[in-house]
């Protein structure tokens, strides 16, 4: 059985704490000129019973310094770290304050009041920047710096590359209470965003569920097909590109005989189509080798990946009406237009994780389930693109203040005792999806199985525009990605640290040039 599969019957059982022995905070990071060390601290408060105390009264101090299921962290000199009252915010766009809703949220509660009681602090994530103002604000504040003591909640993009550049985050790793090969910190995070050996974002939670294969129930039922049978070759590793296409002929179909086809197997944005199968074949767009980007562009499994879902979206995918507005393929898979829709997890109902009002299918009418995007011939596994928020530390703090934040954040992503294998992500999950295979069986898969995505993180690359959008008949995508190859190599360059912006806008400028005189040669 899967560790997450488990998650549903943990949580209503493990409800009594747990005792837990939580990892020392400071003093394991390295040395001095290498790491920011735990600052001096007061001394530990006294547990012993004075002279004279009765053996009752012994009894009760002995069972307060035990603290039941915690474990007390103390400095090298055995005193409890104190942190002067400080308020740590974790600074977002989509935080609710809300009540707790279970056994497991209570337990979180409880350990969170005593974490800031028995280190004197204070800790909350709230809802402070819109989702297109996070950067922005995370480089005004980390510039001009400030008296709050904030953690910048960010999501992925490719403006971190000139804030790192502006050396507007703080090393991570050069804080000793951070011990990141602990299981708890998301690996494709770390690895994202660690450049010459220094960790500059973090994440505790696990991978954001993304791209997946929505499937309408009814209308699979209507084509003879029945639509358990995707779980069960998930789940044996049949489900693949030539099984999705074996359905897709069985869906396409005139069932009137009138001469238009009025059964159609996909309707979906093309540009997650084409990302979730470069995926699921073992492409990427950019890699990563020998910690250095690189252009994936051209690599087999990209282009097979990118050719096979071309021809995939011209036979399949029902196209938008005359006029329709930009996002009609959620409208007509909504109403059940077509069978099958790639598309990120999150829009199944009730869990909207960036408080966007973008949870779609709530109100369809069929039913629907979910599977990963079926895997390509390259592929050994199902795959999805990981695209998660990081979590970063401003740079304008001193070290001391710098240390103190982060205990406590260590502190506050710590399992919840009692919780530690139950996935509070599937929890989400649970009440947005209208079976419980799309979470037992996918999104628990995908949890697993997510595949960083370089190239969002390369200033200047333009998927679309300068790639997804340009194929015609004229133009396949092997022409499109030699034509983009200079251009593409020489953001990567700026991005890996081997080229200034001078020598880069020198470069797009040359290659524009050449462009434009290959174009003109061309037309005569």
């Amino acid at each position: 059985m899967r560790r997450r599969d488990l998650t549903r019957v943990m949580a209503s059982a493990l409800a009594a704490g747990m005792v837990v022995s939580m990892a020392g905070c400071g003093g394991n990071g390295g040395s001095a000129s290498e790491t920011t060390a735990a600052p001096d601290t007061t001394a530990a408060p006294e547990t012993t019973a004075a002279a004279g105390e009765t053996e009752a009264a012994e009894t009760e101090a002995a069972e307060e310094e035990d603290l039941g299921a915690y474990t007390v962290r103390k400095d090298a000199d055995g005193n409890v770290y104190d942190l002067d009252g400080m308020e740590v915010i974790i600074r977002d766009w989509f935080s609710q304050e809300t009540e707790p809703q279970n056994a497991m949220d209570e337990a979180r509660e409880e350990y969170l009041d005593w974490i800031q009681e028995t280190y004197n602090f204070t800790i909350k994530a709230q809802n402070m920047s819109g989702w297109g103002d996070v950067h922005t604000d995370f480089v005004n504040y980390a510039t001009a710096g400030g008296d709050e003591n904030y953690i910048f909640a960010l999501w992925q993009g490719a403006q971190v590359q000139s804030e790192l550049e502006s050396e507007l985050m703080y090393d991570l790793s050069s804080l000793d209470c951070f011990d990141f090969s602990e299981s708890k910190w998301n690996p494709i995070v770390k690895d994202l965003y660690t450049f010459d050996g220094k960790i500059y974002a973090m994440n505790a939670e696990e991978n954001e569920p993304r791209g997946g294969m929505f499937f309408n129930k009814r209308l699979l039922t209507e084509a003879g097909i029945n639509p358990e049978d995707l779980y069960t070759w998930q789940e044996d590793g049949s489900w693949t590109w030539d099984k999705f296409e074996e359905l897709c002929e069985q869906i396409y179909q005139d069932t009137n005989n009138d001469g238009e086809i009025d059964r159609w197997p996909i309707m979906t944005f093309n540009d997650p189509f084409y990302t979730a199968a470069v995926l699921s074949n073992g492409g990427s767009y950019v890699a990563k080798e020998n910690g250095k980007y690189v252009n994936n562009l051209e690599s087999a499994a990209t282009l097979d990946a990118v050719n096979w879902a071309r021809d995939m979206l011209t036979k399949y995918r029902k196209p938008d009406p005359q006029d329709a507005a930009w996002d009609y393929c959620y409208t007509g898979f909504i109403n059940g237009e077509a069978a099958f829709m790639a598309d990120e997890a999150y829009n199944a109902g009730a869990y909207d994780p960036d408080n966007t009002g973008s949870a779609k299918f709530s109100a369809m009418k069929d039913d629907f389930g979910f599977v990963c995007f079926p895997k390509g011939p390259n592929a050994s596994d199902y795959t999805n693109g990981a695209n998660n928020n990081i979590y970063v530390i401003p740079g304008c703090y001193d070290a001391d203040k710098a240390w103190k934040i982060a205990f406590a954040y260590d502190l506050y992503t710590e399992p919840t005792p009692g919780y530690e294998d139950v996935s509070s992500m599937m929890q989400r999950y649970y009440s947005a999806f209208r079976d419980m295979e799309s979470v037992d069986l996918t999104i628990a898969r995908m949890l697993d199985n997510a595949s960083p995505q370089y190239h969002t993180l390369i200033a200047g690359l333009d998927l679309g525009n300068q790639f997804l959008w340009k194929f015609s008949d004229e133009n396949t995508p092997a022409q499109q990605a030699e034509a983009i190859r200079n251009t593409w190599d020489a953001y990567i360059a700026k991005a890996n640290g081997d080229i200034s912006q001078e020598e880069l806008d020198a470069a797009i400028a040359a290659e524009t040039e050449t462009t434009a005189a290959e174009g003109e040669a061309a037309a005569e």
